[in-house]
C-alpha cells in the first residue's frame, strides 16, 4: 500500500471516461496505475491492430495524453491529433491519431509493447503505470436480450447489428487470456480502485470479466469506486437507471463489490440534438443507496462527459 497521503489509485477502463478521471487527479501526489482493455478492434486503433498484428494502442495513448503536464498542453494535443485522410493520397492514415502511430513506431523499434509504452510515456513526461489488461489481444462478444450472439467490440460499440438492440451479457475469447503479473500486483497493492466512467459493456466490463483480473479485483482490500456515466449511450445502455448499471456489474462479477457509486445530479444542461443520449437519472430508491455519492459532475460544455475538475474534487473527499 502507498503512504497514507500518497495513495495508489488503479483505474480500470482506459477510454474517455478514465482519461477524465486522470486529468482531474493528476495534480495530486497520488500514484496511478491504469489497466486498459485489449478488446478494441475498431477505429484507428483497430486498424493498426488488424493491419500490423499489434495490441490496440488507442486507450493507452488517450491516458498518456490526459496525464501530460498542463504546462505541455500542446504535446497532449499533438498526441490526439487525427489525420483527416480526405483523398486517396493520405487514405493510409485516414482518421489515425498521431499518438497511435508513435506507439506503432515504438513497438516496431523496440519489438515489445511494454517497452513502447515506457518510451512513449517518458517522451511525454508521464510517470503513471499504464498496463494492458491482457498480454494477448482478446475478442469481445455479447448475448443480446433476445438471445442472439453478436461479435466484435466495434459491432457492440456502434450497435452494428439488427434490432431489437440491448445487451444481456458480454464475454471474451480466449476465455482466460494471459495476464501480466504487473496487473495483478497493481490490483493487490491498490489503495483505491476506480471503474468508470466509460462504456459499460465495451470498456469497463471487458476488463473485469478477465478471470485473473476479476479474482484479484475481488480479493483486493482497496476501496472500490464505480463512477456512473453522465448519460446513457444509445443501444448499449438505453433507458438504464442506476440499478441497471449495478445489476449488470453484479451479473458479470457475481457480486456488487463497490464501496461507493458516484452519481451526477445535474441534469439541467441540454444535451446537443445531434447526440441521441439521455441523462442517467439519480435515485435514492436502491438497496445500495447508502453507498451513493452525489454531485454536480457534468461538463457544461459537452454534457455527455464528466467535468474532470468537478469529478476529482468529489473523489478527493472520499479517497
Amino acid at each position: 500500500m502507498a503512504h497514507e497521503l500518497n495513495k495508489h489509485i488503479v483505474c480500470l477502463g482506459g477510454g474517455v471516461g478514465t482519461s477524465n478521471v486522470l486529468a482531474g487527479l493528476k495534480k495530486t501526489d497520488h500514484v496511478f496505475s491504469v489497466i486498459t482493455s485489449m478488446a478494441d478492434d475498431g477505429g484507428s486503433s483497430g486498424k493498426l491492430r488488424k493491419g500490423f498484428g499489434i495490441m490496440p494502442p488507442g486507450d493507452i495513448v488517450n491516458c498518456i495524453a490526459s496525464l501530460v503536464p498542463d504546462s505541455q498542453k500542446e504535446l497532449a494535443a499533438l498526441l490526439l491529433h487525427r489525420f483527416p485522410g480526405k483523398n486517396k493520397a493520405n487514405k493510409a492514415i485516414d482518421g489515425q491519431k498521431l499518438g497511435n502511430l508513435i506507439m506503432l513506431a515504438e513497438i516496431q523499434r523496440t519489438g515489445d509493447f511494454y517497452k513502447a509504452i515506457e518510451v512513449t510515456k517518458k517522451m511525454f513526461g508521464v510517470t503513471a503505470n499504464l498496463l494492458p489488461a491482457t498480454d494477448e489481444r482478446v475478442n469481445l462478444s455479447a448475448v443480446t436480450k433476445d438471445g442472439r450472439r453478436v461479435h466484435s467490440e466495434t459491432t457492440l460499440d456502434l450497435a452494428m447489428y439488427s434490432e431489437p438492440h440491448g445487451l444481456e451479457r458480454i464475454y471474451i475469447t480466449p476465455k482466460n487470456p494471459i495476464v501480466n503479473k504487473k496487473v495483478i500486483d497493481a490490483l493487490s497493492s491498490a489503495d483505491i480502485i476506480i471503474s468508470g466512467p466509460g462504456d459499460l459493456y465495451t470498456n469497463q466490463l471487458p476488463v473485469l470479466v478477465v478471470p485473473e483480473i476479476q479474482k484479484a479485483f475481488l480479493n483486493s482490500k482497496a476501496k472500490k469506486f464505480f463512477i456512473l456515466n453522465i448519460a446513457n449511450k444509445p443501444f448499449e445502455t438505453k433507458g438504464y437507471a442506476v440499478d441497471n448499471f449495478i445489476d449488470a456489474m453484479a451479473q458479470h462479477i457475481g457480486v456488487f463489490p463497490f464501496d461507493h457509486v458516484v452519481i451526477n445530479t445535474n441534469l439541467s444542461i441540454p444535451i446537443p440534438h445531434d447526440y441521441p443520449y439521455t441523462y442517467v437519472s439519480p435515485s435514492d430508491d436502491s438497496e445500495y443507496s447508502e453507498r451513493f455519492i452525489y454531485g454536480d459532475l457534468v461538463n457544461e460544455s459537452f454534457p455527455l462527459y464528466h467535468d474532470s475538475s468537478k469529478l476529482a474534487k468529489l473523489l478527493l473527499k472520499h479517497i
